[in-house]
């Protein structure tokens, strides 16, 4: 039952009244609370924030066109808006997979320094222009392989890992004019006491005391060691703990320093998240005592079917039409930022925080000067906020009156403004961020009457605001045929829509007329992973729900190694490495391959390539149904039609970690289902049916690959000409039989000596074929691609082919 919200004031055992579905008026007695600082105060606030990276979770953002990326980095950070998140943490990318895609190092080797790479720094500049007042933090998940010179550790060498990170926060200050607030240490991986100091040591050296260091991102046993090391505990400014479930330990309590929860939530952003992130938000600090919460991720900018989908405060999957999703946690985090600052304190436990008598929560903030104070109550059932880890204990939330007793500072307080948010899990009366009626104090009292699954804000602040842009463009699927020559980019930057899974892939600039600026691959030494990175790395676009799909891309192996094209590549994220798909592999020594798998193991096909260092190739997969047809440079080196059907994106990437570049990319929708082949079926020009694999036999006949029929003379085309359909095979009759010109590419039927052509050398899918006099034009040249037996029929227009059904 859903009871009916009303506030008003009344002496502390005055009875409140909550009408029930049912229509029974019952009369609950109001459990009373005190807010009172006279105590003491609580710990210090350090504000609400958003994690970017970790990995690559916001990599479709700055695809998204202007004015729709300004409105979502508006309901991000702009103060009295949306979420007004007070802290931006980032990735300091690391060249390797670190969740759901690699980000780019500022040094990928050590001669190499380069501040323009990764959308990390744009997001920073775009934070501090909506709020110069938000805190910057930066942590690394992994390392390039220099960092650890051959150890594979970024602890081996403390020196050089420091220098690493100093270079790092130096540079946003130099090129971006950005103040780091704080570092953090390796992300969920063990920590080195000594690097840690070695590392306070190289900040202050270089003049960024201000900049503190957070430790060490994954449990509390920091504690332990910080309260037996003073020099250890000295170079820790933040124990910062991950999904702590809102406990932290009585180590980590009893070290005096600021505890946060610097990764939490991850939770799927529906109404059971909100739940999630309101809960946490306020039981993180009446639990644990934690200042400090932020979320993995800031926002869910990458590709569904990617690891932990929309598990960001909001949603932002639709760059080509600028559609995005303001989703419940943007509202359960205004309801803390809109009205406190980092600065402000936490009242004691007790005092002004604690948990509700019949399930919730609150906490009391006050301002600095004790001028303003906020009261933040939440009622999530467990149901309704349950996270994604760890896992939460059973508890009862029912609906309850609550008396609040305000002393102290608090006690002059006469009227408070208040907002709500209420998740309906049963009906549409979900409500985000509702200003209510201001509750009035009468003798320092006042009385709430609490229904569950709510999220309560009263404040003695003004300026909160519920912001709202109505021009959202509406959602659509990745857009086909899509194609990128990468001319358009600025150099080090990523390609729009691409998503790298392993190693990096940037544009450079070759300086040549033929292929301008490329795709580069630039990593040339396995990083220090903290995940499964694959060997071989990728880049993966498009919809991991495709099936048939045409991908053709340039390719340039720089010295050795391989390149390959890939069609259903399955997943990405730290499993990148088991991805399986279809995939076109040449070798800088000459073979080709074909396999269905990332790591090259399960082959179907293979032979020369003719592939050669420093020359450029033309990849090609056409895959429809069980059927794929692997060309390189317009020739048909491979084909099948018993491919295990399955789904995935399109991919390109190299067979280890080789400079590589690419050019030209395309692809476009596969073969739609056809009707089975039947007499009278016209043959067309296609660049995508199923039905255009061909055998010419030695009688001359040109029959449909695993049928009976034949092509053959039938009927009229549009413009009164011979048509060429299908027909049950007889090679007795010379409509069906055909020769060919191997020099001149001309097919010439042997009933009325005239050639086969494309009518009105019309280059579109669907064109008609029919016979014409010979008068060799490029409309009458044909490709005949025998492997040996069976090939394709094309045409040197255009990548088309003699096909049965479009």
């Amino acid at each position: 039952s859903q009871p009916v919200y009303e506030v008003r004031t009344q002496k502390m055992a005055t009875l409140v009244y909550i009408l029930l579905s049912v229509g029974a008026i019952a009369p609950l007695a109001a459990s009373t609370y005190i807010l009172d600082d006279t105590p003491g105060l609580g710990r210090m606030f350090d504000g609400i924030g958003g994690l970017s990276g970790g990995g690559a979770t916001s990599r479709l953002l700055p695809n998204y066109p202007a004015e729709q990326l300004s409105q979502i980095l508006d309901y991000l950070f702009k103060p009295n808006f949306g979420a007004s998140l007070q802290i931006l943490k980032v990735e300091i990318g690391g060249d390797a997979q670190s969740t759901d895609g690699t980000e780019s190092s500022h040094m990928h080797n050590a001669s190499d320094e380069n501040y323009e790479r990764g959308y990390e720094w744009m997001l920073m500049v775009e934070a501090k222009k909506r709020n110069p007042n938000i805190k910057l933090y930066a942590l690394s998940w992994a390392f390039p392989a220099w960092v650890g010179n051959g150890s594979g550790s970024p602890f081996k060498f403390p020196n050089l890992t420091s220098e690493y990170i100093v270079k790092w926060v130096m540079g946003a200050k130099k090129h971006y004019n950005l103040d780091i607030d704080y570092v953090g240490i390796w992300n969920e991986r063990s920590y080195d006491a000594t690097y840690i100091k070695t590392l306070r040591a190289a900040l202050d050296a270089s003049g960024l005391q201000k900049t503190r260091i957070v430790a060490h991102d994954g449990g509390w046993d920091i504690a332990d060691a910080m309260l037996k090391d003073p020099d250890l505990a000295k170079a820790v400014d933040v124990i910062g703990a991950h999904y702590p479930g809102t406990h932290s330990s009585s180590s980590a309590v009893q070290t005096e320093k600021q505890l946060w929860a610097s990764e939490d939530y991850s939770t799927y952003n529906d109404l059971t998240g909100g739940g999630c992130w309101a809960r946490i938000l306020n039981q993180n600090y009446v639990n644990g005592q934690m200042t400090s919460t932020i979320s993995w991720n800031l926002i869910a900018s990458y590709y569904a079917d990617l690891p932990f989908y929309r598990d960001g405060l909001m949603t932002a999957v639709h760059p080509w039409t600028g559609h995005y999703e303001v989703e419940s946690p943007i509202w359960g985090a205004a309801h803390t930022t809109q009205f406190t600052k980092p600065g402000w304190m936490y009242l004691r436990n007790g005092s002004g925080a604690g948990h509700l008598d019949k399930g919730g929560s609150y906490v009391t903030l006050l301002s600095p000067d004790k001028k303003d104070a906020t009261i933040v109550i939440e009622t999530m059932s467990h149901d309704h906020s349950v996270c994604i880890r760890p896992s939460l204990p059973k508890y009862d939330v029912s609906p309850q009156s609550a008396a609040f007793q305000l002393k102290g500072s608090l006690a002059g307080i006469k009227k408070l403004s208040l907002w709500k948010t209420h998740h309906d899990f049963s009906g549409n009366s979900t409500v985000f961020f509702e200003k209510m009626d201001d509750v009035e104090v009468s003798n320092g009292q006042f009385t709430l009457n609490l229904d569950v699954d709510s999220l309560w804000t009263l404040s003695t602040t003004s300026g909160q605001m519920k912001g709202n842009y109505t021009n959202i463009p509406p959602a659509s699927p990745f857009p086909l045929p899509y194609t990128d020559n990468f001319d358009n980019y600025s150099d080090f930057s990523e390609a729009s829509n691409f998503a790298d899974q392993s190693g990096v892939f940037e544009i450079f600039d070759t300086g040549s007329s033929s292929h301008g600026k490329v795709m580069r691959q630039v990593v040339t030494e396995r990083p220090i992973t903290w995940c499964g990175d694959a060997n071989q790395p990728n880049s993966l676009i498009g919809d991991q729900s495709w099936v048939d799909t045409n991908v053709t891309v340039d390719a340039m192996i720089e010295t050795n190694g391989s390149v390959f094209v890939a069609a259903r590549f399955s997943m990405g994220g730290c499993h990148v490495a088991g991805a399986t798909g279809v995939f076109l592999w040449l070798s800088s020594d000459g073979p080709f391959t074909v396999t269905v798998d990332l790591a090259g193991r399960s082959v179907i096909g293979h032979g020369d390539g003719g592939g050669k260092a420093g020359q450029w190739f033309t990849l090609a997969l056409h895959v429809h149904d069980m059927s794929v047809v692997a060309m390189i440079n317009g020739k048909m080196v491979f084909q099948t039609t018993s491919l295990h059907k399955s789904n995935g994106w399109a991919a390109i990437g190299t067979g280890s970690f080789d400079y590589a570049q690419f050019d030209n990319f395309a692809v476009s929708s596969g073969a739609t289902p056809c009707p089975a082949p039947a007499t009278g079926q016209s043959v067309i020009m296609s660049g995508h049916s199923a039905n255009k694999m061909w055998t010419m036999t030695k009688e001359g006949t040109i029959q449909l690959a695993n049928s009976s029929f034949c092509f053959d003379v039938s009927g009229k085309t549009s413009r009164g000409f011979p048509n060429i359909a299908i027909e049950t095979c007889n090679a007795s009759l010379t409509s069906q039989i055909f020769t060919y010109d191997s020099d001149r590419k001309k097919l010439t039927n042997k009933a009325s000596g005239s050639c086969l052509d494309i009518m009105d050398q019309d280059t579109t899918d669907g064109s008609e074929v029919e016979l014409y006099s010979c008068n060799g034009h490029t409309n009458q040249e044909w490709i005949v691609l025998m492997n040996p037996e069976i090939g394709l029929i094309t045409t040197s227009l255009d990548d088309l082919y003699a096909a049965v059904c479009g």
